[in-house]
């Protein structure tokens, strides 16, 4: 009798387990399945927003000879690479305050050579959205045009300026096919060169946006300045001609 009763105890403790085990198996489906709801509804929520109000360009740089991201003479005698972020407040500041300045001065005269490379995810997902967009936009010579209108409609970081909604619509605010644009963009295209940006800018020691890389030769020899931060163009103009006299051609 007390063997059977034994094992009945056995019986039921190896029940309770079980009961026990299960109910841990459904609180921690219901907590992984509540976590993931989470995460769709902050990663689904911002494209579900309206569009708002999308404000035009208007700081007024005419850049010459444009290609893709790229501005001014490919043989000119000095290269200058932004590394940037288009939700950086600094970068923004460059291009309202300084970029005509070198672009009148140095680019449109045949100086400077000047191209435009994100600095990858660096401030967030919203970064490296609207970089990809850009080069996509490029892809119909107009990465200028988004450029511009990205910087226009910055009013922070990671606040949802650049959804793939909006990025879509000033993609056709800017008169984009937007049949090749969202191919472009939803597949990823340029995914891979915005990582390429991101190794390439600290290769080349970037800490920060934005930052530019001035790159000359004398003498066979390759030189390189780094001019950091959203700097007056007093700093560039002073680099510049430095860089010219260094070449002997002032």
């Amino acid at each position: 009798m007390s063997r059977e009763s034994g094992m009945s105890k056995r019986e039921m403790r190896r029940q309770q387990m079980n009961r026990a085990k299960q109910r841990n198996r459904i609180i921690t489906a219901v907590a992984i399945v509540m976590v993931a709801l989470v995460v769709a509804f902050f990663l689904i929520w911002p494209n579900l927003q309206p569009v708002g109000t999308i404000k035009q360009s208007d700081h007024g740089v005419v850049r010459s000879q444009v290609d893709g991201n790229t501005a001014g003479d490919p043989n000119a005698p000095i290269k200058i690479e932004e590394f940037s972020d288009f939700q950086c407040p600094f970068c923004d500041r460059f291009v309202k305050q300084t970029e005509a300045q070198l672009v009148s001065a140095y680019v449109d005269t045949g100086k400077v050579y000047f191209v435009y490379r994100s600095f990858g995810e660096f401030i967030g997902p919203e970064s490296r959205a609207a970089a990809e967009a850009a080069y996509c936009a490029g892809d119909q010579n107009k990465f200028w045009e988004m450029h511009d209108i990205l910087f226009a409609n910055q009013t922070g970081e990671n606040i949802g300026d650049f959804t793939n909604k909006r990025l879509a619509a000033f993609a056709d605010a800017i008169g984009l096919d937007m049949g090749k644009f969202t191919t472009c963009f939803n597949g990823g295209t340029y995914s891979s060169r915005v990582d390429q940006d991101a190794k390439d800018g600290l290769a080349a020691g970037i800490q920060a946006t934005p930052s530019f890389v001035l790159t000359y030769t004398v003498n066979g020899q390759v030189k390189t300045v780094l001019i950091e931060g959203a700097q007056p163009f007093s700093e560039f103009q002073t680099k510049i001609e430095a860089a010219l006299a260094e070449m002997g051609l002032k």
